[in-house]
């Protein structure tokens, strides 16, 4: 699949990529695709740890003080 997306990056941005394009012999899409793969791990690893730490309550813990 070869989806089209518009956006705009900020000067310092595009001079990175440039100057890293340079450096590391890669085109631009290759480093936004490695960059953005990186992102989305680290995302999910933070979604992941947010919801253990919502859940890590035990059974008495959980219901501690609710009347049923």
């Amino acid at each position: 699949m070869n989806d089209k997306i518009d956006f705009v990056l900020n000067t310092k941005t595009i001079e990175n990529l440039k100057l890293y394009s340079e450096l590391l012999n890669k085109d631009f899409s290759t480093m936004l695709d490695e960059a953005l793969e990186q992102y989305f791990v680290s995302e999910q690893e933070k979604l992941i740890a947010k919801e253990q730490n919502a859940t890590n309550l035990d059974y008495d813990e959980f219901w501690d003080g609710v009347d049923v």
